[in-house]
């Protein structure tokens, strides 16, 4: 008895990969410099939708940290979103003056939602 097998559309994927590489100010012809892949197959897969293969797919999340969570199991709520894991990312890479300034913007913009409310 032939099992039916759903085929995952990797279209919202190929969107979020793009958007991650264009949030971190990398080219397409860089990011596939950086993957030893041709620039076309990354416009493949953000524009087209194709299929990367397990270890394109492993190098472009792991690359431009972008969570697989959202695409996967969509209705669970995520532990941490593309945005958060970039953000992440970001906070890593700041001296103590950096993340001294961004507590303080992250506490105002608390503070302000506060009175919003």
């Amino acid at each position: 008895m032939k099992q039916e097998k759903i085929k995952y559309d990797f279209k919202a994927f190929g969107q979020a990969i793009k958007a991650a590489r264009k949030a971190k100010g990398i080219s397409r012809n860089e990011l596939a410099d950086r993957m030893n892949i041709a620039p076309r197959y990354i416009a493949s897969i953000e524009n087209s939708g194709q299929h990367p293969s397990l270890q394109i797919f492993y190098e472009l999340v792991t690359l431009l940290d972008v969570s697989v969570d959202q695409f996967f199991f969509p209705d669970k709520g995520m532990d941490k979103s593309t945005q958060r894991r970039q953000l992440e990312t970001l906070l890593d890479e700041m001296d103590d003056k950096g993340l001294r300034i961004v507590t303080a913007t992250a506490k105002e913009i608390q503070e302000v939602n506060k009175e919003g409310e």
